[in-house]
């Protein structure tokens, strides 16, 4: 660990709860990651559509790799602590002790996920009501958000509504855990409960969907002490919190961030210069950042609301004080890679082969793909292999929970080329999906010119090429990968104080690595498939509809 002249160095904890694991790091004030650390953390499934998490699990989590990455480090030298996690919903009795969010009664499980779908049939009802607090997420509530699911464990779960205490987003749940103040950030608010920063809660709203019960008591159950991200929260670190963290007590806890929105804060902000990038000498406003990983969300600012249809937004100051936030999304990306690579009959050849080859099973399958291209690019192998990846429904611009995957271009073949194939289509409708999402937000009076990549599929070079080439703009990668915890960072260190404020922050902590540039050559190809692309929901729609007549 550094010591001797390095002795004042200031450094800040960043903590990322993700969906299937927590991490940690000890970041200094020019945003270099100094020590990572990172732990499981069990998902149930017990039903189709039914993911649930223990809240009691995410936290011994957050404790063991925050231990491990402050260790051999002087107390005073940490400065502040920032989380960030999924958008997920924690349920509380009154005591703070976990209630079951399931049939089966098993109360330590208190999480349901926020790619939970069980609530199918709220969220339609919802929709149908047409209140105006719709217009803040694209015109129809996500099955994703915590209206519906608080109106599921009300219609199906009447005990454990009952005894209630609060419901936290999993972000705000973290710094209650590190601070006892039960105040939320205006992040998770904002995005996923529909408060509005000038008019706060809308009770007509609550009323009208049949969760009067939460007006009643002034919103103390869900959240009516509201700070901004990067705020510091109450007194700092609580004694017994500074010993399950082995931090020192007192020190700085920020407001926290949904885990996009800290990877959007740990890249959009960067000092661009010297890189010959459109978006040099442009507002912050021509950037989008896409954080991807299980899913993907792309974060895109504006000076004056945005209404972009089937995108969730405009909210204001979510994500960067002062101006408005769109979040276009995709709710399965790197669930869907695993999910059509691992599914595949040549799966456990290609196991085998990456094993023997001392590589991941992407890079095996990258290399792969090389080798059978031949003269052509390695894109246009699928000229005749076309995806629809809406395997977990369209969260943007489409807002069509029901849609679902499709491949078009199948053979009897069961090789290793075949799996390297679908693969790569996969990763092509990905970025397909990236440019619908895009031309909306430009349609609507966005003017982007760059993406800035970061989370776990930003490290596979095939996946960026395609976003460059697909959407025809260069992507920026940052100089530290894990851009996530660099923005969960980035809060603690405004809560320190040592920083005048979030933009600040992120111009001196946000650092570029690499650029990649798009291949224009390509173009006319891709013009092509993303044709095709939006053929396959026009005729996803069109048999539905012939089979529901």
């Amino acid at each position: 660990m550094p010591s001797g002249k390095q002795s004042a160095v200031k450094y800040y904890v960043g903590v990322d709860v993700g969906s299937a694991s927590v991490r940690a790091a000890l970041v200094d004030g020019f945003g270099t990651v100094v020590a990572h650390a990172e732990q499981p953390i069990q998902v149930w499934e017990p039903r189709p559509d039914h993911y649930e998490q223990s809240s009691a699990d995410i936290w011994a989590a957050c404790c063991s790799v925050t231990k491990e990455v402050v260790h051999g480090v002087d107390g005073s030298q940490i400065r502040g602590l920032g989380f960030d996690a999924t958008c997920s919903l924690v349920v509380v009795d009154k005591q703070f002790q976990p209630l079951a969010v399931n049939c089966e009664g098993q109360s330590h499980r208190n999480v349901i996920m926020w790619m939970d779908h069980r609530a199918v049939s709220q969220v339609q009802r919802i929709n149908a009501t047409q209140h105006r607090v719709l217009n803040y997420v694209g015109g129809a509530m996500s099955v994703e958000m915590q209206p519906p699911k608080l109106l599921w464990i009300k219609e199906n779960l009447p005990e454990s509504w009952e005894k209630v205490g609060y419901f936290f987003d999993l972000p705000d749940f973290l710094s209650w855990k590190a601070t006892g103040v039960t105040a939320r950030s205006l992040c998770t608010v904002v995005c996923k409960w529909t408060y509005t920063s000038d008019r706060g809660w809308d009770d007509s709203f609550w009323k009208m969907i049949g969760l009067e019960d939460l007006v009643k008591d002034k919103y103390e159950k869900i959240g009516n002490h509201v700070l901004s991200p990067g705020e510091a929260v109450g007194k700092g670190l609580t004694p017994e919190a500074a010993k399950d963290l082995g931090l020192p007590e007192g020190i700085a806890v920020a407001a926290s961030l949904i885990d996009a929105h800290a990877g959007g804060l740990g890249v959009i902000g960067a000092d661009v210069k010297g890189h010959n990038l459109p978006c040099e000498n442009q507002p912050i406003t021509s950037r989008l950042a896409m954080i991807c990983g299980t899913s993907s969300c792309h974060m895109g600012v504006s000076e004056t609301p945005i209404f972009v249809p089937g995108v969730w937004g405009p909210y204001f100051s979510a994500m960067v004080p002062g101006l408005w936030l769109n979040e276009g999304g995709q709710s399965a990306t790197g669930k869907l890679i695993d999910h059509v690579v691992r599914g595949h009959v040549a799966f456990p050849e290609l196991e085998a082969k990456a094993a023997a080859s001392a590589h991941s099973i992407y890079t095996y399958l990258n290399s792969h793909l090389d080798l059978i291209k031949k003269s052509l690019p390695v894109g246009f192998l699928t000229v005749d292999l076309h995806v629809w990846p809406d395997f977990h429904g369209n969260r943007s611009p489409l807002t069509d929970l029901t849609l679902k995957g499709m491949v078009v271009g199948l053979t009897l073949s069961r090789g290793l080329d075949e799996l390297a194939l679908i693969y790569l289509a996969t990763i092509q409708a990905i970025a397909l999906g990236t440019r619908h999402i895009l031309e909306a937000m430009q349609a609507a009076g966005h003017d982007i010119s760059t993406l800035f990549l970061c989370g776990g599929l930003s490290k596979n070079p095939l996946f960026v090429q395609m976003h460059a080439d697909i959407t025809g703009k260069p992507v920026v990668l940052s100089k530290e990968v894990e851009s996530v915890l660099v923005g969960a960072a980035i809060l603690g260190a405004c809560a320190s104080g040592d920083f005048a404020s979030i933009q600040e922050a992120m111009a001196k902590m946000g650092k570029i690595g690499r650029v990649v540039q798009p291949n224009h050559e390509h173009k006319r190809f891709y013009d092509k498939k993303y044709e095709v692309f939006l053929k396959l929901v026009e005729h996803q729609r069109e048999y539905r509809s012939i089979m529901n007549s």
